[in-house]
């Protein structure tokens, strides 16, 4: 075996045989044997039986402790010149701590034996010996209370976050009114995290959407981004989490949003917001923290905070679907006692009408007459209508009609109100062929729809309806010159009891619009800026 670091130079500048003689150090080298360690081998192991010392003769060594939640704590670095394993010779029991070679290690192993006969017949190493464990122990002291410090930290942390979550939680929890939450789920992420400003997105599935709200001079705007399209698209869609740090040298970034709003973005955190079953419901997007960039702790926070927010957005949509549901049982009610009051005077009301128009001979009377028939169809086929929305009926009489003839029928009925109301129509009817509906409930359709137009349009103004065909459906639009709406209501105007611009009405009118294209397959689309009006698309399959 090479002993070419077995030397009394070596040996003499170990802590061990410090100030020892040369003939001693000469008479030691006698029982020593060198061993090598590869780096990162694993000398010995805690709770193994030791039954040698060792002098570091080149190399490093660490000693270490497990914890009980498998973390390694380093008590010791050693290097050449130390000593290791001597306490395990002199009390007899299991190594208390492991020692790894953090580099290639050249050790002198002494065996038990030796060693106990060095410590009685030599006092010098006797004395460096218990010098060297003075000192061990009292580094392992302040090692130890040094970790204890940082553990108490990191729990004083640890509770400062959780109070910060349960306080957030609070807040996120203190309102069921949906707009008013979204702004105090942000303004909540905001200020935890110390963020300049940021966005809540909510993912929309039906339409693979994400939507937020915006404030643009004093008109609150929605924004709409398809899934996958930008930083926080591709957060709704892959559910990563993107820090960037330095926006600019972040490829990622796009520059052209700061062009346009004259902001100057410095650092982005993006994350999914998950709900309890870890599902995508939403996107916070957050700009610029105080102080630096956005770190793993507010990542941790953001993911926490998203659980309680997306608790309280269920919340409040139930909350709002069992608000509405009441609403729509009471309209139900009131529908269903209109019906029972009026069934006998409508029906009596109906049969003079047809009577009067038999035997009055006159043709303006038979107009009249004509027209009171209409009226006391149209009030109780309304009245049915609600009452059939409030209770979710869902029946339809699907038959195969002349579309053109059903067309022609509608603009004529609807024209008379319209005149009335100051509102010209004009009507290009492109499509002339079949198409199978419920005749009666698609005739409502319109006329909600050519009513709604009319209300847009207090002052007057015209409303322009066209038929054609369009990749295998029949697609009817209305456009009128009315005022328009915001996108707010624009996002709204499909829920029950939901009105914009006008005093009267049950704002059930665009509910069972939708209601009844749902069940015809249909679709509907809605373009509309204010003061330049509004267009309704319908698209019945054909």
């Amino acid at each position: 075996m090479d002993q070419t670091f077995l030397t009394v130079e070596n040996l003499r500048s170990n802590a061990l045989f410090k100030y020892c003689s040369d003939a001693d150090i000469r008479n030691i080298l006698r029982v020593l044997r060198e061993e090598t360690f590869q780096s990162n081998t694993i000398i010995f192991n805690e709770n193994s039986h030791g039954e040698r010392l060792y002098l570091i003769l080149e190399g490093k060594v660490r000693i270490s402790k497990i914890t009980r939640g498998g973390q390694e704590t380093t008590l010791a670095l050693l290097g050449k010149g130390d000593f290791f394993g001597e306490m395990e010779l002199l009390d007899n029991e299991p190594r208390s701590a492991r020692t790894r070679a953090l580099e290639k290690t050249i050790a002198a192993g002494i065996s038990k034996n030796d060693f106990d006969s060095l410590i009685k017949s030599n006092h010098i190493i006797t004395l460096n010996l218990l010098k060297t464990i003075s000192r061990r122990l009292r580094t392992a002291d302040q090692t130890i209370v040094s970790e204890l410090e940082h553990t108490i930290e990191i729990s004083r942390q640890h509770i400062g976050k959780l109070n910060l979550l349960i306080d957030a939680a609070k807040t996120v929890n203190s309102t069921l009114d949906l707009d008013k939450l979204l702004d105090i789920i942000l303004e909540t992420a905001i200020k935890s995290i110390s963020a300049d400003r940021g966005t809540l997105y909510l993912l929309d599935e039906a339409k693979s959407e994400i939507w937020s709200k915006a404030l643009r001079g004093t008109e609150v705007i929605e924004i709409r981004l398809p899934v996958g399209k930008g930083l926080a698209g591709y957060v709704a869609k892959t559910g990563e989490t993107i820090n960037i740090p330095d926006a600019y040298n972040d490829a990622r970034f796009n520059p052209e949003v700061d062009k346009k709003s004259g902001y100057h973005t410095n650092n982005m955190l993006c994350m999914p917001m998950r709900n309890r079953d870890k599902k995508i419901i939403g996107v916070f997007q957050m700009l610029n923290k105080k102080g630096g960039a956005f770190t793993a702790d507010d990542e941790e926070f953001i993911n926490a905070l998203s659980i309680h927010a997306s608790i309280a957005i269920e919340n409040a949509r139930i909350a709002q679907e069992m608000v509405n549901n009441e609403r729509l049982s009471a309209v139900g009610r009131m529908a269903s006692t209109i019906i029972h009051d009026i069934k006998n005077p409508m029906g009596t009301l109906r049969v003079y009408a047809q009577v009067m128009k038999k035997k009055s001979g006159n043709e303006e009377a038979a107009k009249l007459a004509d027209e009171m028939i209409t009226q006391v169809d149209r009030f109780v086929n309304m009245t049915q209508e609600i009452l059939d929305f409030s209770r979710g009926v869902s029946s339809t009489n699907i038959e195969e009609v002349e579309f053109g003839n059903i067309m022609e029928g509608v603009l004529l009925f609807i024209e008379k109100d319209l005149t009335k109301r100051k509102v010209k129509l004009e009507h290009d009817l492109g499509y002339k062929g079949k198409a199978k509906i419920d005749q009666d409930k698609i005739v409502r359709v319109f006329y909600n729809i050519a009513s709604n137009a009319a209300d847009a349009m207090p002052n007057g103004g015209t409303l322009s309806v066209s038929t054609a065909e369009q990749d295998g459906m029949v697609k009817i639009d209305f456009r009128d010159t009315g005022t328009g709406m915001p996108e707010e209501v624009k996002r709204k105007i499909f829920e029950p009891f939901v009105t914009y611009g006008k005093k009267h009405g049950t704002g059930l009118g665009m509910a069972i619009v939708k209601k009844v294209m749902d069940d015809h397959k249909g679709k509907i689309e809605i373009e509309s800026e204010l003061g330049k009006g509004t267009t309704i698309r319908l698209l019945l399959p054909i």
